[in-house]
């Protein structure tokens, strides 16, 4: 690192104010994606780093927000955490990672706790066990960014994929392909299981649209999206009368583990049954076959999580609650496509969506 750079050097060789480079720093205002990266370049040109200590005396912050997340071990949520603590510390942020385990009663003690006794300035909290209608029971002081499928009171920011959407894509992908028994492995009918809900929202209505009965026998659901639940439900799938010859799952790695049982039933993927994931987890890429998944943009999560949860850190006001829809696309792979695959179609809502 270079001694001596301060943020009027970086203001200077960018062309721009001190305050637009304290703003894409802190994160504190809005600025197009061109000046911060106009301003970021001067800052890794001159090696500069944000004075955290002075910041912090002055604001009696503490220069760390909290990442909240159900599990670590699941590649999603260790993609991005990785992708929040990347637009952090861009910010002279650091991070610290909480896992759950989706216990409610853990979520509930975290959000209520008063937001002075805690070490962080904010949270960025991905709920599992808390129901939408749980979270109003929070400490109101405390800056609160909300991923995944819940609906911001207007006390907080939440930012996620249009599941429906997403979810009547991929299976409207299986259909096109003259898929006529598509099964659904991952729904959760119960209080806190709104994500899957959505899904199978999402594939009930790609059904619907193509005028194809939904057989119920085909929709299975899972206490987790984890590898194997995915085997099981495949195990089961394959025992009916009539199996599948598509399955949409809930995740890459219920993806995975339906692949799995495939294999060791010595079934052909496309051939015999074609198989559509969600998350486009790295894993997914490199299975055997390649998954075809839906791909939410991960980085622009994690950025616009740390830019929203920051600016309401630095607001000496209260921060009105956002709704922002983030990207999604369909990547085509050798799962559903065969060796045709290797496109990947563009992102379904572009620019995101704010409301």
């Amino acid at each position: 690192m270079a001694r001596g750079v301060t943020l009027r050097d970086v203001a200077e060789l960018a062309g721009v104010s001190s305050r637009t480079v304290s703003n894409v720093v802190n994160g504190y205002a809005p600025v197009s994606e061109a000046m911060r990266a106009r301003v970021q370049k001067a800052v890794d040109e001159l090696g500069y780093q944000p004075n955290v200590l002075a910041r912090n005396l002055a604001s009696g912050r503490s220069g760390q927000i909290a990442v909240v997340v159900p599990y670590l071990d699941t590649p999603y949520f260790a993609e991005l955490s990785q992708g929040i603590i990347r637009a952090a510390r861009v910010r002279g942020y650091n991070v610290l990672i909480d896992q759950t385990d989706g216990d409610a009663e853990h979520e509930r003690l975290f959000l209520s706790r008063g937001s002075q006794q805690l070490l962080f300035d904010g949270v960025i909290f991905s709920p599992l066990g808390l129901a939408q209608s749980e979270l109003g029971d929070r400490d109101a002081n405390l800056p609160l960014v909300v991923l995944g499928e819940r609906v911001s009171d207007g006390g907080f920011d939440h930012i996620g994929i249009d599941d429906v959407t997403a979810s009547r894509e991929a299976t409207e992908h299986l259909l096109g392909l003259g898929r006529r028994r598509v099964a659904a492995i991952g729904d959760q009918p119960y209080r806190t299981g709104e994500a899957a809900q959505l899904r199978t929202q999402g594939y009930r209505l790609a059904h619907e649209r193509a005028g194809i009965p939904v057989h119920e026998e085909l929709v299975i659901s899972t206490p987790r999206f984890n590898r194997s639940d995915g085997a099981s439900a495949m195990a089961h799938l394959l025992d009916l009368p009539e199996p599948p010859d598509a399955v949409f799952c809930y995740s890459d790695l219920v993806a995975l583990g339906a692949l799995h049982t495939l294999a060791a039933r010595g079934l052909r993927v496309p051939e015999d049954i074609a198989v559509v994931g969600y998350d486009d987890i790295e894993d997914a890429r490199y299975s055997n076959p390649p998954v075809t998944t839906v791909s939410p943009d991960k980085k622009m999560i994690a950025e616009t999580a740390v830019a929203r949860l920051l600016k309401r850190i630095g607001s000496s006001s209260p921060v009105p609650g956002m709704e922002i829809r983030a990207p999604h696309r369909l990547v085509p792979r050798a799962s559903t496509m065969g060796r045709q695959a290797g496109g990947a179609a563009e992102w379904a809502v572009s620019p995101p969506l704010l409301h």
